[in-house]
Protein backbone atom coordinates (compact mmCIF):
# COMPACT_ATOMS: atom_id res chain seq x y z
CA UNK A 1 0.00 0.00 0.00
CA UNK A 2 1.29 3.52 -0.79
CA UNK A 3 1.70 6.13 1.75
CA UNK A 4 -0.78 8.95 1.31
CA UNK A 5 1.07 11.99 1.75
CA UNK A 6 -0.46 15.79 1.54
CA UNK A 7 1.68 19.16 0.54
CA UNK A 8 0.88 22.21 2.28
CA UNK A 9 2.62 25.21 1.05
CA UNK A 10 1.40 28.74 -0.31
CA UNK A 11 3.96 28.90 -2.92
CA UNK A 12 3.14 27.21 -5.87
CA UNK A 13 6.34 26.61 -7.39
CA UNK A 14 7.39 25.10 -4.40
CA UNK A 15 4.26 22.70 -4.06
CA UNK A 16 5.14 22.06 -7.85
CA UNK A 17 8.86 20.92 -6.78
CA UNK A 18 7.36 18.71 -4.07
CA UNK A 19 4.97 16.74 -6.25
CA UNK A 20 7.76 16.50 -8.82
CA UNK A 21 10.10 14.72 -6.43
CA UNK A 22 7.25 12.36 -5.57
CA UNK A 23 6.67 12.13 -8.81
CA UNK A 24 9.81 9.84 -9.02
CA UNK A 25 8.85 7.41 -6.26
CA UNK A 26 6.46 4.44 -6.85
CA UNK A 27 5.78 3.55 -2.62
CA UNK A 28 4.48 7.56 -2.03
CA UNK A 29 1.65 9.80 -3.74
CA UNK A 30 -0.14 12.82 -2.90
CA UNK A 31 -3.79 12.49 -1.54
CA UNK A 32 -4.05 16.08 -1.41
CA UNK A 33 -2.08 20.01 -1.69
CA UNK A 34 -3.13 23.31 -0.55
CA UNK A 35 -1.65 26.75 0.37
CA UNK A 36 -3.12 27.20 3.81
CA UNK A 37 -3.54 25.33 7.67
CA UNK A 38 -7.76 25.85 6.81
CA UNK A 39 -7.68 23.95 3.89
CA UNK A 40 -5.48 21.63 5.47
CA UNK A 41 -7.59 20.35 8.14
CA UNK A 42 -10.07 19.89 5.73
CA UNK A 43 -8.24 16.81 3.68
CA UNK A 44 -6.66 15.74 7.04
CA UNK A 45 -10.81 15.40 8.10
CA UNK A 46 -11.48 13.66 4.44
CA UNK A 47 -9.03 11.50 3.97
CA UNK A 48 -6.32 9.13 5.11
CA UNK A 49 -2.73 10.81 5.74
CA UNK A 50 0.62 9.46 6.64
CA UNK A 51 2.41 12.12 5.89
CA UNK A 52 2.67 16.26 5.38
CA UNK A 53 5.17 18.04 3.82
CA UNK A 54 4.96 21.06 5.42
CA UNK A 55 5.93 24.49 5.11
CA UNK A 56 6.84 26.90 8.05
CA UNK A 57 5.53 30.60 6.77
CA UNK A 58 2.23 30.52 5.60
CA UNK A 59 -1.03 32.91 5.86
CA UNK A 60 -3.12 33.08 9.00
CA UNK A 61 -1.34 30.34 11.16
CA UNK A 62 2.06 28.78 10.84
CA UNK A 63 3.14 25.52 10.00
CA UNK A 64 4.40 24.91 13.50
CA UNK A 65 1.50 26.56 14.76
CA UNK A 66 -0.94 24.29 12.68
CA UNK A 67 1.07 21.30 13.75
CA UNK A 68 0.50 22.15 17.72
CA UNK A 69 -3.03 22.40 17.07
CA UNK A 70 -3.46 18.43 15.92
CA UNK A 71 -3.92 15.79 18.39
CA UNK A 72 -2.69 13.13 16.93
CA UNK A 73 -0.89 14.56 13.44
CA UNK A 74 0.51 12.63 10.35
CA UNK A 75 4.39 12.18 10.51
CA UNK A 76 5.49 15.23 9.18
CA UNK A 77 8.85 16.47 6.90
CA UNK A 78 9.10 20.64 7.32
CA UNK A 79 10.17 22.67 3.96
CA UNK A 80 11.15 26.21 4.50
CA UNK A 81 13.30 28.82 3.44
CA UNK A 82 14.12 29.53 7.06
CA UNK A 83 16.72 27.66 9.76
CA UNK A 84 15.75 29.31 12.66
CA UNK A 85 12.85 27.39 13.72
CA UNK A 86 14.82 24.20 13.24
CA UNK A 87 15.22 23.02 16.70
CA UNK A 88 11.21 24.14 17.57
CA UNK A 89 10.33 21.61 14.38
CA UNK A 90 12.30 18.91 16.25
CA UNK A 91 10.80 19.39 19.37
CA UNK A 92 7.52 18.66 17.69
CA UNK A 93 8.92 15.29 16.47
CA UNK A 94 8.97 15.98 12.64
CA UNK A 95 11.15 13.77 10.47
CA UNK A 96 13.10 16.42 8.93
CA UNK A 97 13.39 19.80 8.60
CA UNK A 98 14.45 20.49 4.57
CA UNK A 99 15.70 24.43 3.19
CA UNK A 100 14.59 25.56 0.43
CA UNK A 101 14.87 24.59 -2.88
CA UNK A 102 14.69 21.14 -1.89
CA UNK A 103 17.01 18.60 -4.01
CA UNK A 104 15.54 15.32 -5.02
CA UNK A 105 18.41 13.93 -3.50
CA UNK A 106 17.84 15.69 0.42
CA UNK A 107 13.97 14.86 -0.39
CA UNK A 108 14.74 11.23 -0.88
CA UNK A 109 17.32 11.19 2.16
CA UNK A 110 13.69 12.63 4.51
CA UNK A 111 11.83 10.43 2.96
CA UNK A 112 13.54 7.25 3.68
CA UNK A 113 13.81 8.48 7.43
CA UNK A 114 10.09 8.63 7.43
CA UNK A 115 10.27 4.76 5.81
CA UNK A 116 12.55 4.48 8.75
CA UNK A 117 9.99 5.73 11.32
CA UNK A 118 7.62 3.06 10.05
CA UNK A 119 9.59 -0.24 10.69
CA UNK A 120 11.28 0.90 13.92
CA UNK A 121 8.74 0.88 16.47
CA UNK A 122 10.60 1.48 20.21
CA UNK A 123 6.90 2.10 22.00
CA UNK A 124 3.83 0.21 21.64
CA UNK A 125 0.83 0.75 23.68
CA UNK A 126 -1.27 -2.24 24.92
CA UNK A 127 -4.07 -3.94 27.25
CA UNK A 128 -3.90 -7.06 29.15
CA UNK A 129 -7.88 -8.43 29.61
CA UNK A 130 -9.02 -5.07 28.11
CA UNK A 131 -8.87 -3.78 31.08
CA UNK A 132 -7.15 -0.18 31.20
CA UNK A 133 -5.97 -0.88 34.78
CA UNK A 134 -3.86 -3.43 33.19
CA UNK A 135 -2.47 -0.96 30.46
CA UNK A 136 1.10 -1.65 29.15
CA UNK A 137 3.72 -0.67 26.96
CA UNK A 138 6.34 -2.45 25.15
CA UNK A 139 9.76 -0.29 25.25
CA UNK A 140 13.09 -1.60 23.69
CA UNK A 141 16.12 -0.77 25.24
CA UNK A 142 19.20 -1.43 23.39
CA UNK A 143 17.90 -4.96 21.74
CA UNK A 144 15.84 -6.13 24.59
CA UNK A 145 12.29 -5.53 24.81
CA UNK A 146 10.62 -4.54 28.08
CA UNK A 147 7.01 -4.58 29.29
CA UNK A 148 6.23 -1.66 32.09
CA UNK A 149 2.74 -1.35 33.36
CA UNK A 150 1.48 2.35 33.15
CA UNK A 151 0.56 2.48 36.46
CA UNK A 152 4.19 1.86 37.64
CA UNK A 153 5.13 5.00 35.38
CA UNK A 154 6.23 8.26 37.89
CA UNK A 155 7.47 10.50 35.16
CA UNK A 156 9.00 10.27 31.77
CA UNK A 157 12.20 12.42 30.82
CA UNK A 158 12.90 13.60 27.44
CA UNK A 159 16.74 13.85 26.12
CA UNK A 160 17.14 15.08 23.06
CA UNK A 161 16.89 11.68 20.92
CA UNK A 162 16.14 9.48 24.00
CA UNK A 163 13.43 9.43 26.80
CA UNK A 164 13.78 8.09 30.22
CA UNK A 165 10.85 6.58 31.93
CA UNK A 166 11.21 6.36 35.70
CA UNK A 167 9.17 3.80 37.11
CA UNK A 168 8.90 2.47 40.64
CA UNK A 169 11.69 -0.09 40.38
CA UNK A 170 13.91 0.70 37.14
CA UNK A 171 14.94 3.70 35.08
CA UNK A 172 14.71 2.81 31.13
CA UNK A 173 16.08 4.34 28.50
CA UNK A 174 14.52 4.50 24.93
CA UNK A 175 15.14 6.01 22.00
CA UNK A 176 12.31 8.09 21.21
CA UNK A 177 11.26 11.50 21.52
CA UNK A 178 8.55 12.63 24.16
CA UNK A 179 5.98 14.29 21.90
CA UNK A 180 6.38 10.52 19.98
CA UNK A 181 5.38 8.40 23.58
CA UNK A 182 3.08 11.68 24.54
CA UNK A 183 1.04 10.75 21.72
CA UNK A 184 0.87 7.22 22.18
CA UNK A 185 0.19 7.53 26.41
CA UNK A 186 -4.01 8.30 27.75
CA UNK A 187 -4.64 11.78 28.10
CA UNK A 188 -6.42 11.12 31.44
CA UNK A 189 -4.02 9.69 33.11
CA UNK A 190 -0.69 11.41 31.45
CA UNK A 191 0.46 15.29 31.38
CA UNK A 192 3.07 17.18 29.60
CA UNK A 193 4.20 19.69 32.24
CA UNK A 194 7.62 20.52 30.93
CA UNK A 195 8.87 20.92 27.68
CA UNK A 196 11.20 17.72 29.34
CA UNK A 197 8.52 16.01 31.44
CA UNK A 198 6.11 14.16 31.16
CA UNK A 199 4.21 13.01 34.63
CA UNK A 200 1.52 10.22 35.72
CA UNK A 201 -1.56 11.90 36.96
CA UNK A 202 -2.66 9.52 39.20
CA UNK A 203 1.38 9.63 41.09
CA UNK A 204 1.03 13.05 41.94
CA UNK A 205 1.40 13.76 45.19
CA UNK A 206 1.50 17.54 45.75
CA UNK A 207 2.05 20.86 44.06
CA UNK A 208 2.72 24.46 43.80
CA UNK A 209 3.03 26.99 40.92
CA UNK A 210 6.27 25.80 39.81
CA UNK A 211 7.10 22.40 40.84
CA UNK A 212 4.86 18.52 41.09
CA UNK A 213 6.20 16.51 43.94
CA UNK A 214 5.84 12.63 43.16
CA UNK A 215 7.20 9.62 45.29
CA UNK A 216 10.71 10.32 45.97
CA UNK A 217 11.13 12.88 42.91
CA UNK A 218 10.31 16.35 42.05
CA UNK A 219 9.72 17.55 38.45
CA UNK A 220 9.50 21.33 37.32
CA UNK A 221 6.81 22.75 35.55
CA UNK A 222 7.60 25.12 32.65
CA UNK A 223 6.30 28.70 32.38
CA UNK A 224 4.42 27.65 28.98
CA UNK A 225 2.58 24.53 30.80
CA UNK A 226 1.42 26.15 33.85
CA UNK A 227 -2.28 27.06 32.99
CA UNK A 228 -2.14 23.74 31.28
CA UNK A 229 -1.39 21.83 34.58
CA UNK A 230 -3.66 23.62 36.47
CA UNK A 231 -6.75 23.04 34.19
CA UNK A 232 -5.87 19.88 33.93
CA UNK A 233 -5.46 19.31 37.94
CA UNK A 234 -9.04 21.36 38.21
CA UNK A 235 -7.19 24.25 40.30
CA UNK A 236 -7.14 26.85 37.42
CA UNK A 237 -4.62 29.57 38.34
CA UNK A 238 -4.92 29.72 41.39
CA UNK A 239 -2.15 27.91 42.67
Amino acid sequence: MKTKCIIIDDEPLARELIRGHIGKLENIEVAGECENAMEAIEILRNNHVDLMFLDIKMPQITGLEFLKTLKNPPKVIITTAYSQYAIEGFELDVVDYLMKPVTFERFFKAVNKYFATRTHKDVSLEKESGMDQNAFIYVKENKKIIKIYLKEILFIEGLNEYIRIHTDTSRVVVKSSLQSIENKLPSEQFIRVHKSYIVSIPRIRAFNATTIELENAKVRIGRNYKNQVFNALQFGSEV
